[in-house]
């Protein structure tokens, strides 16, 4: 299967502004990539109306990312903080709609960094306030054409979502049109015994797929069996792009959450342009 070819904004820049989007866009368009995708890390950091614009007059359809800092929580919080991250997911949602991409994609249930331990019984108890905590934004997204893409995430990042299968158990109760999983390789490197066979497990759940290498680098330039994990996104069912994820280390906060303690690539237009390639080759059979 072909699938669409994407890189996120936060490969150069962060926090995204109109400015930085207007310079970047039309370098993604011109190197061959199809989709561009949007964090939202505060809202008002871009302009909705604007970027839809922009990326309609260059051809380039759009994804958008959740962004979960301190303070945003769906789980073991109070009920007040639940409902400002949830109307921060409305904004995100609302934005999504409006330069359409079809998913918002993220750790949408806690901050990035948050962990603590819990028994079996408490984390079913979290996994329900999830889904309660969830749920009207699912419905929200699903009446704007938009599907909520959840992503777990490595255990240095959080201690609730680490694995394709907890996912699929906390997200069992929502709706599948407007409820999926994000499935970033990065995190599933460390988490799965088997990459390829957890991608399999949550077929017709999958609604959004990150990729780099396995150090955050340029996808192709490790040690990830790239031909059995596009082997598995085909058996899965899944349609959807495959978009670069990686991080800027000029902004300090966001180097420091992502861990970014050097150089992943000779400069960051090449793990962008790099990963295209090797992405492309691989799809048109190379490799495979």
């Amino acid at each position: 299967m072909r699938r669409a070819l994407g890189v996120n904004t936060w490969v150069w820049t962060s926090p995204l502004s109109d400015a930085a989007l207007e310079r970047l866009a039309p370098r993604i368009r011109d190197w061959g990539f199809d989709t561009i995708e949007l964090p939202v890390e505060n809202i008002g950091d871009w302009t909705p109306g604007r970027a839809a614009k922009l990326l309609d007059s260059l051809a380039l359809s759009a994804t958008v990312t959740l962004v979960m800092g301190p303070g945003r929580e769906l789980v073991a919080t109070d009920r007040a903080t639940v409902a400002a991250t949830r109307d921060y997911l409305y904004r995100v949602v609302d934005a999504a709609a409006a330069v359409g991409a079809p998913v918002i994609a993220g750790p949408a249930y806690s901050s990035v960094g948050r962990t603590w331990r819990m028994t079996d019984a408490q984390r079913a108890g979290h996994y329900a306030e999830l889904a309660d905590g969830l749920g009207p934004v699912v419905e929200h997204a699903a009446a704007a054409g938009v599907r909520v893409a959840v992503e777990p995430l490595n255990r240095y990042e959080t201690s609730l979502l680490n694995t394709v299968d907890q996912a699929l158990t906390a997200l069992s109760g929502l709706p599948g049109e407007g409820c999926g999983l994000a499935l970033d390789v990065y995190h599933m490197n460390i988490e799965e015994t088997d990459v390829a066979a957890a991608i399999r497990r949550a077929s017709g759940r999958i609604a959004h797929v990150q990729v780099c290498a396995n150090d955050r680098g340029s996808p192709g330039a490790d040690h990830l069996d790239w031909p059995a994990i596009l082997a598995a996104l085909d058996d899965s069912g899944y349609a959807g792009p495959l978009v670069i994820e990686s991080f800027t280390a000029d902004n300090a906060t966001i180097a420091t959450a992502a861990s970014i303690w050097r150089p992943l690539a000779p400069d960051q237009d090449a793990l962008a342009v790099d990963g295209l390639a090797f992405l492309r080759r691989l799809q048109d059979g190379e490799g495979r």
